[in-house]
């Protein structure tokens, strides 16, 4: 055992001692010690009941002869950090959870590990550790929350952030919005949307790192603690079998796990996440090959924002795996990719069936051919830029506007609420990429206050920065290269016209390459924003959103 490092041998007498002081017996030593990696805290809602998660887990280690000991890792709540300094250190949460991990995987020998992420950035820093460590690893999610009840209409922590706008705009009172916050969030659990923690929740079912189930049981239902027991007996027989991530996490599977994300209309922040877990797993992918299964793969399910469904319908409908047997039927799924249940896509996805078209339409009748995602490439992108195509409303799928440029979301924001921006136009948000921010901040609250304000069928926005999976509309991000690298998006002026169109991957200022270099003559490296800590270090290390936003190695 990988633990007899630290438990066997005269010398490690001391070693035995320190273990027993933890109340552990020579019983308890002779098994295979498994870490339970938890992120539960008191500031996430996803992560608030995680303790219970724990629990059932240690319980499913024990049942099948292992050792359990717990550690923790940090945790952001994105939707708390949202518009303020504090959404800076979002995105660089996700290596400082992965870096933490490894060390504490590295000072004490587990022979086996079991993650508990939920949300946001969580989830891909534990799967970037698994990958890295290659330990037999199993995850189980905290779960999605369900849908709020506002007046008999089912909403989320997005109807919120969209109501700020509808105030601004006349179209709702203080009043309404007060009790729209008091239930949209109704208790424990992921935001009830296929926002990016349960887009990544999915995924990493997908991907084959969860056990069925793990992207979509609601966090109240008592079916997720007995994952949790599952998970905890299952990370047990991988051991035995000496499975471990790398055998999982191949370039088939994450093709798979594309596949189910172009199908299912994920967050725009897994493009980044996957390309960053895949690169721990020493796994090329890049925008290209996005972009060529999304022309590949039809949109089966419009969940929120994208449409009227929500986490917990994908649930009764079937789950990830219901998804995976429809794509099945074309022929877009290996079959062969193993799964952390010991068994491969196949022979998991035949127990699986669609059980409601409505929520996940069959592939002769998707709601469009081509997946929720797409990268579009042009002068303004010449490494890439990202949207959630399959939330853009039909008209704005091509758009030519003016341009009403912002060098930071706090500026953007305040047009945006004083009635300052006009149908038509392209909001630009620039300086917020990796390294410009730094931190690659989400706009969640400029995109939901053009929603709230009916803006969202006239105006669209790109930025260097990130959205939140809550966003809808014509949002393009992830321009790369960033601002603060010199990218073209630094050379933008108001009035300059914009050309999106998404349905051939274009993303352009109509300005010749004279007049592009002429303005970057004039253009100087701006001072960083942040200047001391963490921060400081991470914006001269962070590579370009291109890549997943990785640290230099």
């Amino acid at each position: 055992m990988r633990s007899d490092l630290a438990k066997k041998g005269l010398e490690k007498a001391p070693h035995r001692s320190l273990f027993k002081a933890l109340g552990l017996t020579d019983e308890e030593l002779e098994r295979p010690l498994v870490g339970i990696v938890n992120s539960a805290n008191e500031i996430i809602p996803g992560h608030i009941h995680l303790d219970r998660i724990a629990e059932a887990v240690k319980a499913g280690v024990r049942m099948k002869g292992g050792t359990p000991i717990e550690f923790s890792t940090i945790g952001v709540c994105d939707g708390i950090a949202m518009n303020h300094i504090g959404m800076k250190y979002s995105l660089a949460s996700r290596e400082l959870i992965a870096d933490s991990i490894e060390i504490m995987a590295m000072a004490h020998p587990f022979d086996a590990l079991v993650f508990i992420p939920n949300c946001d950035k969580i989830i891909p820093g534990m799967l970037m550790a698994a990958a890295r460590l290659n330990l037999p690893c199993m995850f189980v999610s905290g779960g999605p929350m369900l849908a709020g009840n506002f007046r008999g209409r089912k909403v989320s922590l997005n109807t919120v952030f969209e109501g700020v706008g509808a105030v601004s705009a006349g179209k709702m009172s203080l009043s309404d919005l007060a009790e729209l916050e008091d239930v949209a969030c109704p208790g424990c659990g992921s935001c009830a949307g296929m926002f990016t923690a349960n887009s990544m929740n999915c995924l990493t079912e997908a991907v084959g790192m969860g056990l069925p189930g793990n992207g979509t049981i609601p966090a109240v239902h008592s079916e997720r603690i007995r994952l949790a027991k599952q998970a905890g007996m299952k990370v047990m027989e991988l051991w035995e079998r000496d499975i471990k991530p790398r055998d999982i996490m191949t370039q088939e599977a994450f093709i798979n796990a594309l596949r189910l994300d172009m199908a299912i209309g994920c967050s725009t922040n897994t493009v980044l996440h996957l390309m960053a877990i895949a690169h721990e797993a020493g796994v090329k992918l890049d925008l290209n090959l996005i972009n060529h299964i999304s022309d590949t793969t039809p949109h089966l399910c419009k969940i929120e924002p994208a449409g009227n469904h929500f986490i917990e319908d994908l649930y009764a409908a079937g789950g990830v795996q219901a998804i995976f047997n429809e794509l099945d039927k074309a022929g877009l799924v290996n079959r062969q990719c193993l799964t952390v249940t010991g068994k491969t896509v196949g022979e998991v996805i035949n127990d699986y069936p669609v059980k409601d078209h409505e929520v996940i339409r069959s592939i002769e009748n998707p709601h469009s051919t081509t997946g929720g995602l797409a990268i579009l490439f042009g002068n303004l992108a010449e490494e890439g830029a990202v949207v959630k195509k399959g939330a853009v409303d039909p008209d704005m799928l091509y758009h030519e506007g003016k341009a009403r440029v912002f060098d930071s979301e706090e500026e953007a924001v305040a047009a945006i609420l004083g009635g300052k921006i006009e149908k038509g136009e392209v909001v630009v948000i620039r300086y917020e990429g990796p390294r410009g921010g730094p931190g690659m901040r989400e706009m969640l609250t400029p995109t939901s206050a053009i929603a709230g304000m009916g803006l969202d069928k006239d105006v669209a926005l790109i930025t260097d920065g990130r959205f939140s999976g809550a966003t809808r509309g014509a949002s393009i991000g992830h321009v790369s290269p960033e601002a603060a690298q010199g990218g073209n998006i630094a050379l933008i002026q108001d009035g300059d016209i914009i050309v999106i169109d998404i349905p051939n991957h274009s993303l352009s200022v109509r300005l010749s390459d004279e007049e592009l270099a002429a303005r970057r003559t004039q253009w100087r490296v701006p001072e960083p924003k942040i200047n001391s800590g963490y921060m400081k270090r991470y914006s001269k290390m962070v590579q370009s959103a291109s890549t997943g936003a990785i640290l230099k190695d």
